[in-house]
């Protein structure tokens, strides 16, 4: 699957994150926009599970959009799903990959 359209998952409240996924054909992922409450003591950590869950999911081009409110880990990787799946268009039945166990 790969993404057809702009899908986005999250809220803007507390403890919530909105992620952004765009279909590019630049070749990768690209962040354009990275905004956090908590950036400065978990930015890095943020960006490394976005990237995982892509990663996991097989994108290999796409334009990232991420507004974060101090999300948990679980979340971010549930947002980016959901933005993933609602990008790819697709209708598979409730067939959907959720991903299983939360490492």
């Amino acid at each position: 699957m790969e993404l057809k359209a702009v899908g986005t998952a999250g809220t803007l409240e507390s403890s919530d994150v909105m992620i952004t996924l765009e279909p590019t054909t630049s070749g990768g992922i690209v962040f354009d926009s990275f905004e956090s409450s908590v950036i400065n003591q978990y930015g890095r950590q943020i960006k490394a599970e976005v990237l995982a869950s892509l990663e996991r999911l097989g994108v290999k081009n796409a334009k990232v959009i991420v507004n974060d409110h101090g999300a948990l880990d679980c979340t971010i990787k549930a947002r980016v799903e959901c933005a993933f799946y609602r990008g790819c268009q697709c209708d598979m039945d409730g067939k959907f990959d959720w991903g299983g166990v939360i490492r």
